[in-house]
């Protein structure tokens, strides 16, 4: 599975930030909440995600990660 599959990138939806499929819940709401001290097993009940939600959103903040740069 890629984050393709999982996360969808809309300017109608949330003003183009990058969500759950079928949802408008942000990439940026999961990992917040997972460097926040959330679970896994708290955002899938509060934001009715799925732990494969989870990760895609993981993998697109490790991938959007590799173009940023400090100069």
């Amino acid at each position: 599975m890629s984050w393709q599959d999982r996360i969808t990138i809309d300017p109608q939806i949330l003003g183009g930030k990058p969500v759950i499929k079928g949802t408008r819940v942000a990439v940026q709401v999961l990992v917040g909440s997972l460097a926040g001290g959330s679970t896994v097993a708290e955002l899938c009940e509060g934001y009715s995600v799925t732990e494969d939600d989870v990760c895609a959103a993981l993998a697109y903040a490790a991938e959007q990660n590799e173009h940023w740069r400090v100069e």
